[in-house]
């Protein structure tokens, strides 16, 4: 249809045919090939592929044994000069510009020594062996280890996280991987690590195997660094950034503009700075602690979460529907409202009658509050990985060039400060509840039980419930995310354009 028909039309028609236009440039076609898409699948696995958090915790408590108030101290330190050097990094990667892309030069060079130097913290009760949690050179070295870890980590981290959202121009295409990725690689023993951890964790402690717990850390600590680094850096080496940048680099003045106009990241940022006031402890202490966590519990937890593991898969069939259906807003709100009434259900069944002592009805609970949450699961995967990448977007689509690394620097400058304070008034509750270091599994006294029940289900609820308004805010309904990509589309068009004919971005190409 020529130009001049389009304005002879009646103008209800030309309002529909503008939608349908941008629609269709909202569904543009896929950039993606199959062996990426293969690659993405197997980097967003490797990304989970470890022996899991809390376990990692039980390897600092148990094995290292560093103390509550040190590890405390520690955390301080470390995290004040993550601060400071965030925005040193951002501003290098954010004008970052090379023929292999803006963040792809950090990631291939730095993975391979990055990940031999991680492999060294799996080692640390060889280095120190039967040490106490107090002992001075042990702690020398836990401090160097942090400040150099989180030196690399925040590089590192800024590029891939930048690099993810650049790896496609269309938005649908960008959901559809990360629905396949939460999907599939849920199938492909992500989780089996933790599972396989758990399981000799419990036949150490209970003396049917006498093999050492820092060899059994060691061993998969290390095995899994080096499975998942190496998933990790061929998809990075198959994969490549398709969001053009301006040529121009954005200076710092610019950059703080993104940061302040970008009005869905600072929406982001206080939703999570008023949940990062929750306090609370890992749900895999409660199990230990409270019930021992026996081979047979970490059995039956593993059998009811295979239970329920169909139910999540089967909510990722939600995701398009939905997301045709509701706003990015409804959704983000309504996922996290239901999981919190689902923990909440499961704190009220562990306080009749003092349930949460006894094993068999709190596995019971367990199991159905698993069932009921994963209905949601993958909604609240997708939409919560996607909405960060909206919000790239959007300060493209406002500034007109991109901050990625300079963005996610001012979002979490202000929750890294909290969160040093939080960690440590997280040990110190420890410390208060009465929890005894290198106590015996399962012996802690009934009040300190209670509080590790509390810890892990009502009281993070009840401290990070204002993290929920801001989500209520939420600036882009269904109408605009559409204006927005169609404009982004023909910016980006047009950007591409004046590469080739060697002219200025900001010049108008050539008439074909």
């Amino acid at each position: 249809m020529s130009e001049q028909e389009v304005k002879t039309m009646e103008p209800e028609k030309q309002t529909d045919l503008d939608a349908q236009s941008k629609e269709n440039i909202y569904r543009s076609y896929n950039y993606v090939g199959t062996k990426e898409t293969i690659a993405y699948l197997f980097n967003d696995w490797s990304n989970s592929f470890n022996i899991g958090g809390s376990l990692q915790n039980r390897f600092i408590l148990d094995v290292v044994k560093i103390d509550f108030g040190v590890n405390a101290i520690v955390n301080l330190f470390t995290g004040v000069w993550d601060m400071l050097n965030d925005m040193l990094f951002a501003g290098l990667v954010d004008n970052t510009r090379t023929r292999i892309g803006k963040f792809r030069p950090y990631i291939v060079a730095l993975q391979i020594p990055l990940t031999l130097f991680g492999l060294l913290y799996w080692f640390l009760p060889y280095f120190f062996p039967n040490s106490s949690a107090t002992f001075v050179p042990k702690l020398i070295f836990y401090f160097a280890f942090g400040i150099i870890s989180e030196t690399s980590g925040t590089l590192t981290g800024l590029a891939k996280g930048g690099y993810m959202a650049t790896i496609t121009p269309n938005p649908n295409e960008r959901v559809r991987l990360i629905t396949l990725a939460e999907l599939l690689t849920g199938y492909m023993g992500e989780d089996m690590p933790s599972y396989i951890m758990g399981f000799i964790y419990d036949m150490i402690i209970t003396g049917k195997w006498s093999m050492q717990l820092r060899t059994a850390f060691m061993t998969m600590g290390v095995s899994c660094a080096l499975i998942s680094s190496a998933f990790s850096f061929w998809f990075f080496l198959q994969s490549k950034e398709r969001v053009p940048q301006t040529v121009e680099k954005p200076n710092i003045k610019e950059g703080m503009k993104a940061v302040l106009t970008n009005y869905p990241v600072l929406l982001m940022c206080l939703s999570d700075f008023l949940g990062g006031f929750g306090v609370g402890t890992d749900e895999n202490n409660y199990w230990i602690d409270v019930h021992g966590s026996t081979h047979m519990i970490n059995t039956l937890k593993a059998l009811v979460s295979g239970i329920s593991g169909p139910v999540g898969s089967i909510s990722y069939a939600f995701v398009a529907p939905l997301r045709k259906r509701f706003s990015s807003r409804f959704l983000w709100v309504g996922a996290d409202f239901y999981g919190d009434m689902c923990v909440l259900g499961f704190f009220l069944f562990g306080m009749y009658k003092k349930n949460y002592l006894k094993t068999w009805p709190m596995l019971i609970a367990y199991g159905f509050r698993e069932f009921f949450s994963k209905l949601l699961f993958g909604v609240n995967k997708v939409i919560n990985a996607d909405l960060w990448n909206q919000a790239m977007d959007y300060c493209e689509w406002k500034n007109g060039y991109r901050m990625e690394a300079t963005t996610s620097v001012a979002k979490n400058l202000v929750l890294k400060l909290q969160g040093i304070g939080m960690t440590s008034i997280r040990m110190m509750v420890m410390k208060k509840i009465g929890y005894v270091q290198g106590a015996k599994i399962g012996t802690q006294d009934e009040r300190t039980k209670f509080w590790l029940f509390a810890l892990a289900t009502v009281v993070p609820f009840v401290t990070s419930i204002l993290g929920i308004v801001p989500k209520m805010l939420w600036p882009l309904s269904k109408a605009r995310e559409r204006q927005m990509y169609y404009e982004l589309s023909e910016t980006r068009r047009h950007r591409i354009n004046a590469y080739k004919e060697g002219l200025d971005e900001n010049s108008e190409p050539a008439e074909a």
